[in-house]
C-alpha cells in the first residue's frame, strides 16, 4: 500500500483479460489483442501518475473489481501502485447505482485511508496530459471544499477530483450517456460546491479513437496551450504490434 499522502489518485479499472477487457475494441482487435492493450494502458497510466508524484504529493492506486483478480494486474502497474476493491458492495443511498457504486465505494476507501483529497481516473486515456494531473492535486490541496472534473468528449469524465465523498455526486446519473459530466455539475451546484474544470480530453473506446490513440503515440503532439500528452511508450509499443488496417478501413467506409 502507498504511504499515505496529500492526494490519492485511483484508476478505476479491471484486470486484463482476453474477453472482459476493452471490448468495445473488438472487432478490430481480437480479444486478446485488446487484453493486451488494456495491460499497457494501465500501465501508462500508472506510471504517469507517479511521474505527477515527482511534483506534487499524490499516491497511485487500482481500484479494481471483481474481488479475486488482484494477482491479475501483477507486472502492468507502475511500482508502488496500490490496489483498493471498489466493487460497489458496501452500502450506499438510494439512486446511487451501477458504475456510482464503485465510484463512491473507492472515494470513501481513499478518503479513509487518510487522503485528504481522492481522484478517480479513467483507464482509457493513457495520453492524459501529466499536468492535468498535478494541476488537479493542487486545487484541492487548497482550502474549502470542492470538485475538480475533467470532461470527456463523450459527454462523460476522465477525471473526478473530491475532498468529501459526496454521495449525491452519484446518484441518479445516466451513467454511459452523453449527459454523464451535465448531470455530475448540476449534482454539484445542488451540493453548493465550487466545480474547477479541466480541459476535454477523450476516451479510447471506439475504432476511431484507436486510430487517433496511435497517431497520438507517434507524432507526440501538442495538445494545447501549456499541454502534451503523456508519451505512453507501452501504449506505443503494443499499438506498433497490432495490424490497425481494419480499423481504417472500417472508418473510410462510413
Amino acid at each position: 500500500m502507498p504511504a499515505v499522502t496529500e492526494c490519492a489518485i485511483a484508476v478505476m479499472a479491471k484486470a486484463p483479460r482476453p474477453g472482459f477487457s476493452k471490448t468495445r475494441l473488438c472487432p478490430p482487435l481480437l480479444p486478446e489483442q485488446a487484453a493486451a492493450l488494456s495491460g499497457a494502458f494501465l500501465r501508462d497510466i500508472t506510471d504517469n501518475i507517479a511521474l505527477a508524484g515527482r511534483k506534487v504529493p499524490v499516491s497511485g492506486y487500482i481500484a479494481y473489481a471483481p474481488a479475486g483478480t488482484e494477482a491479475l494486474f501483477g507486472g502492468h502497474l507502475a511500482a508502488g501502485t496500490g490496489l483498493l476493491l471498489a466493487d460497489g458492495s458496501p452500502p450506499v443511498p438510494a439512486g446511487v447505482v451501477a458504475l456510482g457504486r464503485s465510484l463512491l465505494h473507492a472515494f470513501r476507501t481513499m478518503l479513509a485511508l487518510g487522503h485528504r483529497s481522492a481522484v478517480a481516473l479513467n483507464a482509457d486515456s493513457p495520453t492524459l496530459p501529466t499536468e492535468l494531473l498535478v494541476r488537479t492535486a493542487t486545487v484541492l490541496a487548497a482550502p474549502g471544499d470542492r470538485v475538480v472534473l475533467g470532461p470527456a468528449e463523450d459527454g462523460g469524465y476522465y477525471l473526478l477530483g473530491l475532498k468529501a465523498a459526496h454521495a449525491h455526486l452519484f446518484a441518479d446519473i445516466p451513467w454511459s450517456t452523453d449527459a454523464v459530466a451535465q448531470t455530475t455539475r448540476a449534482r454539484a451546484a445542488a451540493l453548493g460546491l465550487d466545480v474547477v474544470e479541466l480541459p476535454v480530453w477523450y476516451d479510447v473506446d471506439d475504432p476511431a479513437a484507436l486510430i487517433r490513440l496511435r497517431d497520438e503515440t507517434r507524432t507526440e503532439q501538442q495538445a494545447g496551450p501549456g499541454l502534451r500528452p503523456y508519451p505512453a511508450r507501452f501504449t506505443a509499443q503494443a499499438l506498433d504490434r497490432m495490424d490497425l488496417r481494419a480499423a481504417r478501413r472500417g472508418l473510410a467506409a462510413e
